[in-house]
Formats: C-alpha cells, structure tokens, sequence
C-alpha cells in the first residue's frame, strides 16, 4: 500500500525564511486566539520587510504581528479591527503604514472566494457607507449590493491544535476562525500546530482543513503569553453601572425562546450574563461559535473558547464551533434573528452610526456592518446622551454610517424607542423618567404612543 504524502516539518526560523520581502501574507487568528505566534515571531528575527499583511488585526502590543509593526516589518495592513492595538493606530496615524479596512464578514468571505478561484461576490454589507467607497453597486432583488473582489496572498501563516504528518489539520473551538479559509488562499501555506501526529491520527471525521493544502508544518505548543489579553477571563470583568444593567435587562425582554441572538461589544455583553439556560436563547459570536454560555470564574483561552470581545466564555451543552466565513454566512443568510449592538448615534430614518468618531482615524469597523445589514431584528443599545450631555438621538447622522434604515429598536437608560414605516416612536419610557425629560434629550423627532 502507498503511503501517503508527508509533508515537511521544519522550524519556526526555517520557515520564516521562506517568506521573501514584500510578500502578501495572510495570518490567521482573532485577537490572539489561533494567532500564529511562533511563526511571526521568527519572522521578526529576520531582516523581511514591505510586508502587506492581512489579518483580522495586527496582534498586540510587541505580540504576534504587533511585533512586526514594531520592527517596520509591515508595508500596509488589511484587516477589519485595527484598533485594538495602539500601536497600529499611531503608525497608521503617522503614516508608517498604509491600511485598507473592510467589514470583518467581507473579508472572510473575499478570502474564502480567493481561495475558490472566485473573482468576487455582491454583497448588501457596506451600502451607502464610507467603506463602499467606489466599490461597483449592483441592485439585486430590489436590494443595493457592493462588489468586493476575491483575496489572495503570497503566503499565509495559520494555526492548529494538531496536524498530522499529511498536513490535515483540526482547529481548538474558536481558533478556526480565519484559519480554514486563508489556508486555501495562498501560494504558500505554513501552519504550526500543539502537535504534529502521525498519519492516520486523526479522525477524518475531525479534519477541518486537508493536506493538499499546506505546504510545510511547524510543531510549536501555544502558551498563555501567547495569547495576550485573553490568557485570563478576569481581565475582561469591569464594574458596571446600574443604568446600563437596567438597559441591559430590557433588551433581555426583547428575546424569546428559540432565538438565535448576537450581542456586540459593551452594553450588548452584558445581555449574556442575564440569560439563563432555561431562557432557550442561543448565543452567536462572529468568530464562531454558537451557544455562548457565560464567562468562566477563571481560566483563558488555553481552557475556553473566546467571544467577539476577545474574552473567554463557556460552551452551553449542544454548542457548535466553526470558521469566520461560515459565521458570516450564517448572518448574511438571515440565520440571525436579533442582533444587539452599541451605538454612538441613530437617526429618524433607523440609520446607524456605531463605529467611528471624529478625529479618530477609521481603523475598527468588526462585524458590524455584516450584522447590521444581516440580522433579521437590530437593536440598540446605548446611553442616551454623550458626556457632554449631546443627543445620541439625532434628526440625521453626522458620524460615518454602519447601515441604512437597519435599526428596530433603541434602548437607552430614558425610554424605548422602535423604527417603523411611520418614523420613529416612542415605546415606553424608563422607571422615574418623564415625557419632557426624555423630549428634551432627544434631538430626533418622535411620536408618542
């Protein structure tokens, strides 16, 4: 019997050598889970530049690929959430890189169509936003769509939890995420993984990513200073104010059984520790998961899966795990019944604006605009003023938008408001709160019920 095709094992350093300076290079990971940490680390060893570099984000501060940022290593990024890390925002600022940003679900999907010899697909994602810029637009059943072309790169840099010596590889619950799909779309594909087996293994049944697709492999064990800011769940805990709890057990009241529900970054987390088992809600985050329970007492990303915020949460019994494209499709598809996201303003016309603010340069839009644009109910929630005592409420948005006319309902500390064909109206007004009160804070018009 033939054996199969063995595919090379070799170091992290020899492996960084194999990239060439001003290569494309793909590296997966979200935050610092399922980050390739080993091999970027190698690569910072090496005198490699004008690298552009495509990644979700750009690690940590001196971590991952912050290290190669720090070393004038990267030419130009491509990502979706650069502002976790200050240091890319200042250099970006600076002029030190140049930066393409696209929505979190665009560029899992422009990867997954890079790596199936697809020119590009139509999306309604982006429409009517700064990010669309002079993207083609296509009406498609009655409905805008933006055209964004297929990625591919040089070479990509993913991780594993285990490989076998054919270079099958399967992922840790959350560290799929943009791992499988870069894995087909590159020249040159690298992977490290805990462990590298000997054929036969692994289960085929548990194989996420095939062998004909990786090119060398690099036996590499994660650490917990490999996984940044989620190495410990009690680095995510904050003290948090009675008014965003109260906005939080309201947009709890708007959940039903059955519902599959995604909960964004801030106020929208906190949603996740007031759902109880038998409450039947299921919890979606972007990076992939489905059946997010609440954050562990203690432990990180070594021990639990990760949400969007980068934090470590448990798996409730029948929870699912899976890559960043198929997380999006999954929105996209309208598979998402209720997104619950923040928001920095909400117009008359239920249009939304959530991820950017004058003076700072537009480096983290995330999956909202795919969530937005996607989901099948969007609620917001948020404080009803700025700190400066503005309205959040507005006639018309000034700040870049998220979605056009995408917004059901806001909550805020004051009163509920919904979004229908008629304008905008007011539900119910909060415990203690008057119509004059909530009428003065509010800078869009509305009607009362």
């Amino acid at each position: 019997m033939q054996d199969m095709r063995q595919i090379p094992q070799i170091s992290a350093e020899e492996a960084a050598r194999l990239v060439k300076s001003g290569s494309v290079i793909m590296v997966g990971g979200f935050g610092m889970t399922g980050a390739p940490v080993h091999l970027l680390h190698a690569l910072a060893q090496t005198n490699t530049s004008d690298l552009t570099y495509i990644a979700n984000n750009i690690g940590e501060p001196g971590l991952g690929g912050g290290r190669l940022l720090r070393n004038g290593q990267i030419k130009k990024a491509i990502g979706s959430y650069f502002t976790s890390n200050r240091e890319v925002v200042e250099a970006a600022l600076s002029g030190a890189i140049d930066y393409e940003l696209l929505p979190q679900g665009s560029m899992a999907e422009a990867i997954r169509a890079g790596g199936a010899g697809i020119g590009g697909f139509y999306t309604p994602t982006a429409v009517g936003t700064v990010l669309a810029g002079n993207a083609e637009t296509k009406l498609i059943k009655g409905r805008s769509h933006v055209f964004v072309p297929g990625l591919r790169a040089d070479v990509a840099l993913i991780r594993a939890r285990s490989a076998d010596a054919a270079g099958n590889l399967a992922y840790r619950m959350t560290e799929q995420n943009f791992n499988k799909a870069m894995a087909t779309a590159a020249d040159l594909v690298i992977a490290e993984a805990d462990e590298i087996l000997p054929v036969g293994e692994l289960d085929p049944n548990h194989i996420h990513t095939t062998g004909n697709y990786v090119d060398y492999l690099v036996e590499a064990k994660t650490t917990l200073e490999d996984l940044g800011s989620s190495a410990d769940a009690r680095a995510a805990r904050r003290e948090v104010d009675a008014g965003r709890m109260m906005i939080a057990r309201r947009a709890l009241a708007e959940l039903k059984a059955g519902d599959v529900v995604n909960l964004g970054i801030g106020i929208p987390t906190l949603v996740a520790d007031l759902i109880k088992p038998e409450d039947g809600i299921l919890l979606h985050t972007e990076n992939g998961m489905l059946g997010v329970g609440p954050a562990p007492e203690e432990g990180g990303a070594l021990s639990y899966p990760v949400n969007a915020g980068k934090a470590p949460v448990t798996a409730l019994p029948g929870s699912s795990y899976f890559d960043s494209a198929d997380s999006f499709a999954m929105i996209r598809g309208g598979h998402v019944d209720v997104a619950i996201m923040g928001g920095l303003q909400v117009d008359e016309g239920g249009n939304l604006a959530n991820w950017s603010v004058p003076g700072k340069p537009l480096l983290g839009v995330g999956g909202a605009m795919d969530l937005a644009s996607g989901a099948r109910r969007l609620i917001i929630t948020m404080t009803h003023c700025n700190r400066d005592g503005s309205a959040k409420l507005v006639p018309r948005c000034s700040l870049p938008l998220t979605a056009l006319s995408a917004v059901d309902l806001v909550i805020t500390e004051l009163a509920v408001f919904a979004f229908e064909a008629e304008g905008m109206r007011l539900v119910e007004l909060m415990p203690g709160v008057s119509l004059d009160e909530a009428r003065a804070k509010t800078a869009a018009s509305f009607r009362a019920s």
